[in-house]
C-alpha cells in the first residue's frame, strides 16, 4: 500500500566545507584547526560524502512509482547549492549566502534562514560540532539529519552512511518514520588532542528514526568494570606479537587497544594511531602519510581495532587516518577486532563506513566477524551490510 503523501516538505540542506579534514592528517578534529589540518596537506571531505548521499537519493528516487514533492532550502555555493546542482537537483531556493571562508556561525545563520523559510527539516553534513550548531538554533522544534563526516560522531542524529541517510529522507518525505528525540554528544577537541576522553552532552534533538539506518549515541562503559578481561585480551596479543616479531601491528584508538600498549610497557597513546614491532614503539600518534609510508617498509602488517560501543563502528569513526588506501594495503584478513564482552552485548553488529563504498562492501562481505575477547577467546559477531 503507497503511503499517503501529505503536503510538500521543504527540507534545509547545509554542508560544513571543513568537517572530517582534520581526520588524515592526525589532527583528531578540524574545530578551529582548519589551517592548521590545510598546512598538513588535508582535503576536503564533506563535499564528497554529501555529494555520495545525494546520488543514492537521486537513485532511490527515481525508482519510486510515487515520488514524494519536497523542495530543498540550501546555502549557495560550496556550502550546498554546488553539491545540489552537481546531483541534477533543481528543486531549490537560496535561503542564506556564507561568507567566503565558511565558519560554525554561518552554520547557525544558515539553519536560522531555513527555520525562518519553514523548513521541516534540516539535513546537514558534518560531524557533533556542526550538530551542535545545528540544534543550537532548531532545538526539538525542527528535526534534524547528519550525513556523517565528522572526525568523530557520538550524536543520535546521524544516518549509519551517506547511502543509508538517503534511505531515512526517502523515509521522512514518505511520511514513514517517526520523529524521536536522541542526545547531542560532543568530544572536548582540545583535550582530545591531549590524550583525554571527555565526551559532553550538551543537549536534545528531534531526528527522524529508524533502527537499522541511524546511528545510535555512543555508549558509555565503565573502563575498570572489564580490567580483567581487557588484560586477557591484551595477552592473547602480545602472545601474537612473540610468535611473530618481524610483522609490524598498527594499534588504533580506544581504552581496549590501550590495555595491549600498557601490556607491552609503551607509551601508547590513548586516542591515536601507534605501531609497535617486537614489542617496541616505532611511531607514535602518525597520520595518514607515515602509515602508508611504515606499511611501505613492512612485508607483514597487522591492524588492531575496537569497535565503539553501540554504534559498532570499527573504521569510519575516530580513526579517519586509516583511509581506504591504508586499509586496502593491509588487507582484511590482516585486521584483527578487539572487544570486552561487556561491549559487545550493547554492540549488536559491526560496521565500516571508510568513505569507499567498494571497500566497506568488501570488508563487510562476511555474514560474521571474529572478536577477541579473552585470552585464546572468540566470538562471532554479525556485521552489518
Amino acid at each position: 500500500m503507497t503511503p499517503e503523501v501529505r503536503a510538500m516538505k521543504k527540507i534545509g540542506f547545509l554542508i560544513n566545507p571543513i568537517a572530517g579534514m582534520g581526520g588524515r592528517v592526525g589532527l583528531k578534529g578540524t574545530d578551529g584547526m582548519a589551517k592548521q589540518a590545510r598546512a598538513l596537506g588535508a582535503g576536503p571531505v564533506s563535499a564528497e560524502r554529501a555529494a555520495e548521499m545525494l546520488r543514492e537519493l537521486r537513485l532511490v528516487l527515481g525508482k519510486l512509482d510515487n515520488v514524494p514533492e519536497f523542495r530543498w532550502l540550501t546555502c549557495s555555493g560550496h556550502m550546498g547549492e554546488d553539491a545540489l546542482t552537481d546531483a541534477g537537483f533543481t528543486n531549490f531556493d537560496i535561503a542564506f549566502t556564507p561568507s567566503e571562508t565558511s565558519s560554525h556561525r554561518d552554520t547557525t545563520d544558515a539553519s536560522k534562514a531555513f527555520v525562518s523559510s519553514g523548513a521541516d527539516l534540516i539535513v546537514f553534513c558534518g560531524g557533533d560540532g556542526t550538530a551542535r550548531d545545528v540544534c543550537h538554533v532548531t532545538g526539538t522544534a525542527t528535526p534534524i539529519l547528519g550525513i556523517p563526516s565528522g572526525v568523530k560522531m557520538y550524536s543520535g542524529v546521524f544516518g549509519v552512511t551517506p547511502a543509508r541517510t538517503a534511505a531515512l529522507l526517502v523515509a521522512y518525505v514518505r511520511n514513514e518514520l517517526d520523529i524521536i528525540e536522541t542526545e547531542i554528544l560532543d568530544l572536548d577537541e582540545d583535550r582530545y588532542r591531549q590524550g583525554e576522553w571527555v565526551v559532553r552532552l550538551y543537549q536534545a534533538a528531534a531526528t527522524p528514526f529508524e533502527p537499522t539506518l541511524t546511528q545510535a549515541t555512543k555508549a558509555m562503559f565503565d573502563e575498570h568494570a572489564d580490567a580483567e578481561v581487557k588484560h586477557d585480551i591484551a595477552d592473547h596479543l602480545c602472545e601474537e606479537m612473540k610468535r611473530n616479531p618481524q610483522r609490524l601491528y598498527i594499534l588504533g584508538p580506544g581504552g581496549t587497544v590501550h590495555f595491549v600498549g600498557q601490556r607491552l610497557n609503551i607509551e601508547k597513546t590513548l586516542l591515536g594511531i601507534d605501531a609497535v614491532l617486537a614489542g617496541n614503539l616505532v611511531a607514535s600518534d602518525v597520520n595518514e602519510q607515515q602509515l602508508l609510508d611504515l606499511i611501505d617498509t613492512h612485508d607483514e602488517v597487522c591492524l588492531v581495532l575496537s569497535p565503539i560501543g553501540a554504534q559498532g563502528f570499527v573504521l569510519g569513526r575516530g580513526n579517519l587516518q586509516l583511509s581506504p588506501n591504508v586499509v586496502s594495503r593491509i588487507g582484511r584478513e590482516n585486521i584483527r577486532i578487539i572487544a570486552a564482552p561487556a561491549k559487545l552485548a550493547r554492540t549488536p553488529v559491526l560496521r565500516f563506513d571508510t568513505g569507499d563504498a567498494s571497500l566497506d562492501a568488501l570488508l563487510a562481505g562476511v555474514d560474521y566477524w571474529p572478536v577477541i575477547t579473552g585470552y585464546h577467546k572468540h566470538r562471532m559477531v554479525k556485521v552489518s551490510r
